[in-house]
């Protein structure tokens, strides 16, 4: 009888025929990618394809680092290379991948990434290189093809934005062999100018047609352009070497030319309404000023020394009135009170009385006499009349009850 073998003895026994086998350990194949699944685990699934067969495919996460540098996507034409390995638990083989490439076309986006990223190590793509676009450029200068429609867009609207505005072309070959060279010496030729910004670019085309943008040389150029550069190569999907290094990219020339060239009409209108706003805040201003002005003139007017004195003198003036009409008022009353007094010393006055047959009778010394005690028989008195002085010697005292 035949000898039976388990299930896993064939699977290992073909493992070890698919090992043994040299052209397996080292293959490269190409194929259409289909089923493409990126695993949690960062391990990637797929199936390689053609019009006759499929063969499944995995590349384990640690050959991604280094075996790919795009993002795998069902359609895509690689080439794959890895060994043909059984996996013995399923009794299956696959092509375990440890290097991917883009086929055809993808060869040069292979190139492009790998540009891409030892210029990127170099420190050619920071943005503390990056210079600021000017936003009134006077003098622009284009690196481009002197024909073509990228050159007639950026007149165009040039022309419609601002007429004042000066444009230096440097007519470069921007397609075929000795294109990168003729950029390159076209953006070091207008540095030297001293113009305000520059514009690098071209109209689209295919990876082929564009490729001369992701040349070293061009990116070079450039990183060592002292005049800013604005990178319009292509279309807004298509993105070269020059755009990483340029100072600012845009997405076609004509997105280019409107970054370069300010607006005149627009910068006019907003002049006018900064004018106008001038205008208004100005005369408000003046108002203001105008109203200090004669705040502080009636100040003045109020502390003007002439007018300070001329305000005491007229308060002296007041005052001396005040002083007047009280010395009058005061005089008139001391003359009412003198005419009182005056009346009533009249009314006691001894020649009133003696005016009216009466007399009074004094001492000879002029000592007033008004009681029979203060005189004796022989004294000597003297008696006042109304117009005259009698003298007289009494002969008799005579008391009475």
């Amino acid at each position: 009888m035949a000898s039976v073998y388990s299930v896993s003895q064939v699977n290992s026994y073909i493992k070890n025929m698919f090992a043994q086998d040299f052209a397996l350990s080292r293959i490269t194949v190409r194929g259409e990618v289909s089923n493409c699944k990126y695993h949690s685990s960062g391990h990637i699934y797929f199936t390689l394809k053609d019009a006759g067969g499929t063969l499944a495919s995995v590349m384990f996460a640690g050959q991604r680092r280094t075996g790919l540098r795009f993002q795998m996507q069902e359609g895509q034409q690689v080439v794959v290379s890895g060994t043909v390995d059984v996996y013995e638990r399923d009794g299956k083989y696959q092509l375990y991948a440890k290097k991917i490439e883009l086929d055809g076309l993808g060869g040069l986006f292979e190139r492009f990434l790998r540009l891409r990223d030892e210029l990127d190590e170099m420190g050619m793509f920071a943005p503390e290189y990056k210079q600021p676009i000017p936003k009134y450029a006077a003098r622009i200068g284009v690196v481009t093809a002197p024909t073509g429609a990228a050159i007639r867009d950026i007149m165009n609207i040039s022309a419609r934005r601002n007429p004042y505005v000066q444009l230096v072309l440097y007519p470069a070959l921007v397609q075929g062999a000795g294109a990168a060279a003729s950029i390159a010496a076209g953006i070091r030729t207008l540095d030297q100018m001293g113009l305000d910004v520059l514009i690098v670019g071209r109209g689209g085309g295919s990876i082929e047609d564009l490729w001369a943008f992701n040349e070293e040389v061009v990116a070079r150029a450039i990183f060592d352009c002292q005049t800013p550069v604005i990178s319009a190569v292509g279309h807004e999907t298509d993105v070269t070497i020059a755009d990483y290094a340029a100072d600012l990219r845009a997405p076609t020339p004509s997105a280019a030319a409107e970054l370069a060239v300010f607006d005149y009409r627009q910068f006019e209108e907003q002049r006018l309404i900064y004018e106008k706003a001038l205008v208004r805040a100005m005369g408000r201003r003046m108002e203001r000023l105008r109203y200090q002005i004669g705040q502080y003139r009636m100040r003045l007017q109020f502390r003007e020394p002439m007018r300070m004195v001329n305000e005491k003198r007229q308060q002296l003036v007041l005052a001396e009135d005040r002083i007047r009409n009280s010395m009058e008022r005061r005089l008139e009353d001391a003359k009412h009170r003198l005419e009182l007094i005056i009346g009533q010393l009249h009314g006691l006055s001894p020649l009133k009385r003696i005016s009216n047959g009466f007399g009074f009778v004094t001492r000879e010394d002029g000592e007033r006499i008004e009681s029979v005690n203060g005189v004796k028989a022989g004294d000597f008195v003297a008696v006042r009349v109304l117009d005259g002085r009698l003298k007289a010697q009494v002969t008799e005292v005579e008391e009475l009850e």
